[in-house]
């Protein structure tokens, strides 16, 4: 038995599910894509008078049924590394970021490229982060190839597949022909993909231009997609769990029903970024308890539909990483791990998904290995009945040297990265009595310098850079390409030390 969480009763969800199938069809959307919406009213779906297209009952149960109930994930070199369905819980940066918490200084400012190709060798290492996402932007070339630019940024510096996405209407194609480089073409891509794509639902029962179209290219170039509304509980969405995880619901099921339109089969995570509106303050927190409770409430309708999921949790909206950073991830990846989501994007990121730390995200993925550890099978091993076990207390006063013991605690007992202090206090003393957040910069320091660098077939790198000025306004424009990261330090030598504005702050 795997460890579990559903908040709703079966015929709940039931009812959650029929309601937003009968607003699809009373009701419907705007699709302000004029291909898609050429392409539903094609395949059937009316357009009423005002313009907006109704989803029958019929079209969007058989695009429930045609829809996969899981999927893999592949890396650069075609290696399988995630499957995505069932129970199977992967974490992953958060995304959306506009700027980075610089971990060598402690303030707050806008990335770089350098920024970002630290970030991606830093994830490339962690066990817990199975794949990587374009976490934040950077600001030093033209914004209709800026997506393209993080994901060549990602190809060259780590192996893992990545989630992504394009921020323009021309943005997936050109995405799609740099990825096709490491494939043997569109059907090896299609096959073995190597990067899901966020589709964002517009919110008010809208989908954009540019959601419509990258849902299109995507689709067609055998790209997964995960759909993902910001559903803002008592903004624009009921304040209420029941009715926010309808409205939750219509806007992810309007999306998984354009995607198979365009290719019945085609991969889609059901997922979400959640939040509520604070009414006194005008905020709108992604770690607020009731945003987890609706994030918990669409994957069980999701998983009684049989599809794959996504949420944005084991994230944070503090600001730096502290306790309250500890405790919004740590619970919140807890909830995701237990509710079964399939791909949980939050990983490194503070501050309403604005900033991005490279200390919070080691940080996380420590707390992540945790959560992995706590979700996994429960079942008897070797231990009932437990008459061996006893004997072998009684004679020895301890079960440490048991065959039972010495088989068993290496699996059993999760040993936590160095930076989870596990210690008493005279060696965390004697180690310098460093807090978490100045832990997790050394981890990040210590990771960076053992870090090597990935090799990229000159010709690969050449075309894809070719496919990326392709894009640009001008054409002679240099792109920032980060230098080759240092050859690994060597074992012993001891990173610098931080400035730490918050301790020069501090009287005495």
């Amino acid at each position: 038995m795997r460890p579990g969480l559903n908040i709703l009763e079966p015929e709940l969800i039931g009812r959650i599910v029929d309601e937003a199938k009968r607003v699809l069809a009373e009701h419907g959307f705007e699709i302000r894509g004029a291909e898609m919406r050429r392409r539903l009213i094609a395949a059937g779906l009316p357009q009423r008078d005002d313009g907006r297209i109704l989803f029958p009952r019929d079209i969007v149960e058989e695009a429930i049924r045609t829809a996969p109930s899981s999927f893999e994930l592949f890396d650069r070199s075609g290696v399988s590394r995630a499957d995505l369905g069932g129970d199977r819980v992967h974490f992953i940066p958060g995304s959306s970021g506009l700027k980075v918490l610089d971990h060598r200084t402690g303030e707050t400012r806008l990335a770089t490229s350098i920024d970002f190709a630290e970030y991606i060798r830093l994830g490339d290492g962690l066990a817990n982060i199975p794949y990587l996402a374009t976490a934040f932007s950077t600001g030093e070339v033209e914004p209709q190839v800026s997506d393209a630019w993080r994901l060549y940024l990602c190809l060259t510096n780590s192996e893992k597949p990545v989630v992504s996405g394009a921020f323009t209407e021309q943005g997936v194609p050109r995405m799609s022909e740099m990825m096709q480089l490491f494939r043997a073409g569109k059907d090896d891509l299609r096959a073995r993909p190597m990067s899901i794509f966020t589709i964002t639902a517009t919110g008010n029962f809208r989908y954009s231009e540019d959601s419509c179209q990258n849902l299109i290219d995507c689709v067609e170039a055998g790209i997964p997609v995960e759909i993902v509304p910001v559903t803002l509980m008592g903004l624009i969405a009921p304040v209420t769990l029941v009715g926010a995880t309808v409205f939750h619901t219509i806007d992810v099921l309007a999306g998984i029903t354009m995607a198979q339109v365009v290719r019945p089969g085609a991969p889609v995570l059901f997922g979400g970024a959640p939040a509520t509106f604070h009414m006194k303050i005008a905020s709108s927190p992604m770690a607020a308890i009731e945003a987890l409770q609706l994030d918990v409430a669409y994957v069980a309708v999701a998983k009684a539909l049989g599809l794959p999921t996504q949420s944005y949790m084991a994230l944070s909206d503090a600001k730096t990483l502290d306790a309250q950073a500890g405790a919004e991830t740590f619970g919140s990846a807890l909830l995701a791990a237990l509710a079964g989501v399939n791909s949980v994007s939050g990983p490194g990121m503070l501050d309403f998904l604005l900033v991005f730390s490279l200390p919070k995200l080691v940080f996380d993925d420590a707390m992540c290995g945790q959560v992995l550890h706590f979700v996994r099978e429960v079942r008897e091993l070797n231990d009932l009945p437990v008459h061996e076990l006893i004997d072998h207390l009684m004679a020895d006063q301890h079960l440490i040297m048991s065959p039972h013991t010495t088989q068993h605690w290496p699996s059993a007992l999760l040993l936590p990265a160095p930076l989870i202090d596990r210690d008493n206090r005279e060696a965390w003393m004697r180690a310098g009595g460093k807090e978490i957040d100045e832990r997790a910069v050394d981890d990040v320091n210590r990771r960076l310098a053992a870090y090597r660098q990935l090799e990229t077939d000159p010709l690969l790198d050449a075309e894809m850079l070719r496919i990326l000025r392709s894009g640009l306004e001008d054409r002679d424009a240099v792109l920032p390409v980060p230098p080759p990261a240092p050859e690994p330090v060597a074992a012993g030598a001891a990173p610098g030390r931080r400035h730490n504005p918050r301790r020069e702050r501090a009287p005495g």
